[in-house]
C-alpha cells in the first residue's frame, strides 16, 4: 500500500445482512430435505438376490441385470413398470 493513503476499511454490516437474509431464504429448503421421503426404493443392489426381489415386489418385472459393480432390478435396464420406477 502507498504511504500517506488510510487504509481501506470495509463494513461489514451491510454483508451481514445480506448473508443472514440468505439464510432466511435457504431455511425453507433445508427443511424440505428433512421432511424429504425417506421411502424411496434404491435402483442399484450390492447382490442379484437383493436386485431380484426388488424387481418382484417393488418394479413389477423378474430378473436383475449388472450395473457396474452392482445389480438393478429387471432382466434388461428399462423394462420396469411398477410403483417404484420413476423418471420425473
Amino acid at each position: 500500500m502507498p504511504q500517506g493513503r488510510p487504509a481501506r476499511v470495509i463494513q461489514s454490516k451491510p454483508i451481514q445482512g445480506l448473508l443472514g437474509a440468505m439464510g432466511l431464504a435457504v431455511l425453507p429448503l433445508l427443511a424440505g430435505v428433512a421432511l424429504a421421503d425417506t421411502t424411496a426404493v434404491p435402483a442399484v443392489y450390492a447382490t442379484k438376490a437383493e436386485a431380484e426381489t426388488a424387481a418382484r415386489k417393488h418394479f413389477n418385472c423378474t430378473g436383475a441385470h449388472p450395473m457396474g459393480h452392482q445389480w438393478m432390478p429387471c432382466a434388461k435396464h428399462g423394462q420396469a413398470s411398477g410403483s417404484a420406477h420413476s423418471h420425473h
